[in-house]
């Protein structure tokens, strides 16, 4: 194998058979930014991580080496749960809505959270609900976070968790609803050049393209359909913003992204899909 400064698989000898194995040419410093990321998501800290690095702040470590990935937010979000039963024991929900209901008897109470679309969640907070009832505690909704993108999830499976939710009792509201436009973001990728690859990720810096514009508008067609047809259920649905150039999307979790996700353009217009609504 040749050594390149630029590329450790661009010698004339390897070049064939990384081309058939589908390999994708990797700079050494690229590795760099893979180890950290990895290194970091298995516990290393980042002064030692920094160090190993040879550099001398870690902060410059976390913001250029190192990249969220979504096994790292998954794992953040069972730490954060672990202490919490940790700190209250099993019993902190059950509890918190005993309070709730004790503070304001007339108050409505809910539960909201992100990836309702999930098996494995859905499970748990069917579950979940059944439990609350049963131990004589109010629950009135359950909100499932509509952070959609153009690739996930699929109607029929965020279909079938609103009728399994709806199925305990409880009514269903869709909160933080929002739909990027662009490019899902794989933060954990082996990429061969960083700076390339969130140009990649950010497509649409002057405009949305016409036809990226009307798979959008129907993609939220369809999921504002799935709405109506379970409005006997449904009794909110709420949007994560109202114009594009409000969206907590433009710039993450890569800065400088521009996205196009809300129901309101960035001239404060109604999208397309939503005009044939208020057209009715």
């Amino acid at each position: 194998m040749t050594r390149r400064s630029d590329n450790v698989t661009k010698g004339p000898e390897r070049a064939p058979k990384q081309k058939k194995a589908d390999i994708p040419e990797v700079r050494f410093h690229d590795l760099r930014h893979t180890f950290a990321t990895h290194a970091i998501a298995s516990g290393v800290d980042a002064k030692t991580l920094s160090t190993i690095l040879g550099h001398t702040n870690p902060s410059f470590t976390l913001d250029t080496y190192t990249h969220v990935t979504t096994d790292m937010q998954q794992r953040a979000s069972d730490i954060v749960g672990s202490f919490m039963n940790d700190i209250l024991g099993e019993e902190f929900i059950p509890w918190a809505f005993e309070c709730a209901h004790a503070a304001d008897p007339d108050a409505e109470l809910y539960l909201n959270d992100y990836g309702m679309n999930v098996p494995g969640r859905r499970d748990a907070y069917v579950k979940l609900i059944g439990q609350l009832k049963e131990r004589g505690l109010r629950i009135d909704a359950i909100g499932m976070q509509g952070h959609m993108g153009m690739d996930y999830p699929t109607v029929e499976e965020f279909e079938t968790s609103l009728l399994a939710f709806a199925g305990t009792g409880v009514n269903v509201m869709i909160t933080e609803w929002d739909m990027s436009a662009l490019p899902t973001v794989n933060m954990g990728a082996n990429v061969t050049d960083w700076a390339e690859y969130r140009e990649q990720l950010n497509p649409y810096k002057d405009g949305l393209p016409e036809e990226v514009s009307a798979q959008w508008n129907a993609r939220m067609k369809s999921f504002m359909d799935l709405f109506l047809k379970h409005s006997d259920v449904v009794t909110r649905v709420t949007a994560w913003g109202v114009s594009d150039e409000d969206s907590w999307k433009n710039g993450w979790p890569i800065p400088g992204r521009t996205d196009y996700c809300l129901l309101f353009d960035r001239n404060h217009e109604p999208k397309p899909f939503l005009n044939e609504y208020l057209n009715k």
